[in-house]
């Protein structure tokens, strides 16, 4: 069978797509391996249910013709398993002459030192320009996207079909299809010129937003995960409306007697109300107006379980005087743990900004996971959620900009007589074992594979038609 590699610009410890799917190209007998990002403290590859995990780091001097010498010490010498510290602070290998070694000509020298300091000035006046709207996002695409895609293109083993996670993935999937053919999936998972950081660049977007579609029309398929992401992607790439595989996990069963995992990791009383937060732990997700609501839900606690760029600083807040009692940390854990931990909490909190087009209609994952569990939920009032909500009857909307609207929808929930929250879990769950689960998806995701792989549909479907029972948009 033809093999499949996904690229998950991320560790791939915690991304419940790419395990999903690799699982489901293992049992329809595909070869797989999964690429990921190496970070500090992860082996280089790892064994997964059936297929290996390679992961490679991600050095954005390699990205840099004129640093690209300091790139290549730095990738040889997180290949080899060193991690040593430069004079500087910086790490990476650093150039000592072999003992005894030559010195070259006075000319020679001469000219190096001024590269250097030529080096060393543009550094500086990068780092003295910190508020020009362009600094910050050109290192997240496309210089560091470019710095994994570089080893990945030399590392790498051939595949058939490549299948990229995010943005990010794009220079990989270009530089692996010059360097073994296959086909490829720019799959877009969220629309990445319309979210926040970018939608706030004005006129300065448009050399990203050219990057992003230039390379998106060189794949061979683009995947999203609901039908406003299909509708936006296809308008800013000029391409057909992609497939939609939606983000759910597997049909969840809760083990009887029902866990309480949070409960007993926090040491909490059994009365103890539990909302939980998980997921990524960034700006603008509705982190900090959920612990101001806390403070006015009456023996409740915020329970945060996630990681992310943000996450020093929500510690920080969580441990606070004003939130000791009311907010409380958990280490994430792995996906396939992870319905175990929302079952135990009695909501889920997702009180994302309105602050971009792509939180407008993001149906996070946490969402399908809240449903899959039977855990009610509190979420934006936002068409992409919303609709969600209204459909399955598994919470309450909220403006999330306000605090004491999240608190009277917490309390709608929690307060709400025992018959009541029980039929809200009952429907809740019901929609996940009904409509939202991950084997609904599976039947749209092999299509396209057969399709783009050249190969024969199972018999009585036509080639590269989803089921007639299934729908291709995210209600």
């Amino acid at each position: 069978m033809p093999r499949i590699a996904y690229l998950t610009y991320s560790s791939g410890e915690y991304d419940g797509r790419t395990q999903r799917m690799a699982r489901t190209a293992l049992a329809a007998g595909y070869d797989v391996i999964v690429y990921a990002r190496w970070q500090q403290g992860l082996p280089l590859e790892e064994s997964g249910p059936g297929y290996r995990v390679v992961r490679l780091p991600a050095v954005p001097d390699l990205a840099i013709p004129w640093r690209r010498a300091r790139g290549r010490r730095r990738l040889a010498q997180i290949m080899a398993g060193g991690t040593a510290a430069n004079p500087d602070g910086s790490t990476g290998a650093a150039a000592v002459p072999a003992a005894g070694a030559r010195r070259s000509p006075l000319p020679i020298r001469i000219a190096r030192g001024l590269a250097r300091r030529a080096r060393r000035l543009a550094s500086r006046v990068a780092r003295s320009m910190p508020s020009l709207p362009f600094t910050r996002p050109i290192m997240l695409f496309p210089l560091r996207p470019l710095g994994w895609a570089i080893p990945l293109s030399e590392y790498a083993e051939p595949a058939d079909l490549w299948h990229g996670m995010w943005a990010a993935s794009l220079p990989a999937l270009d530089r692996l299809h010059a360097a073994h053919g296959g086909r490829t999936i720019y799959d877009s998972r969220d629309v990445y010129m319309r979210s926040r950081g970018f939608e706030r660049m004005g006129p300065f977007k448009a050399p990203f937003a050219w990057l992003e579609r230039r390379w998106a029309r060189r794949m061979d398929a683009v995947l999203t995960v609901n039908d406003a992401y299909a509708g936006l992607l296809a308008d800013q790439f000029g391409i057909d409306r992609p497939p939609i595989v939606r983000n759910t996990p597997d049909r969840y069963t809760p083990p009887v007697p029902p866990r309480d995992l949070i409960r007993e990791r926090l040491g909490l009383a059994p009365e103890t109300r539990v909302i939980l937060y998980q997921g990524g732990l960034l700006s603008d997700r509705g982190i900090e107006q959920g612990m101001e609501a806390m403070l006015q839900v009456p023996d409740a606690v915020l329970a945060i379980m996630g990681f992310g760029p943000a996450q020093d600083e929500i510690k920080a807040l969580a441990e606070s005087p004003r939130f000791r009692d009311r907010v409380r940390m958990l280490e994430p854990v792995a996906p396939d743990e992870l319905l175990d931990w929302t079952a135990s909490a009695d909501v889920m909190l997702m009180a994302i900004q309105p602050t971009s087009v792509n939180h407008r209609y993001t149906t996070p994952q946490k969402l399908w996971e809240a449903i899959a569990a039977g855990t009610p939920v509190v979420a934006t009032d936002l068409p992409g959620m919303a609709e969600i909500v209204r459909e399955t009857g598994c919470g309450v909307l909220v403006d999330a900009t306000d605090p004491a609207d999240i608190a009277r929808a917490i309390l709608a929930i929690v307060d709400a007589p025992a018959h009541e929250r029980r039929a809200m879990r009952e429907r809740t769950w019901r929609a996940g074992q009904d409509r939202y689960n991950w084997e609904r998806e599976t039947d749209v995701l092999l299509a396209l594979y057969r399709r783009l792989l050249g190969q024969a549909a199972p018999a009585g479907r036509p080639s590269g038609e989803p089921p007639a029972s299934e729908s291709t948009s995210a209600r």
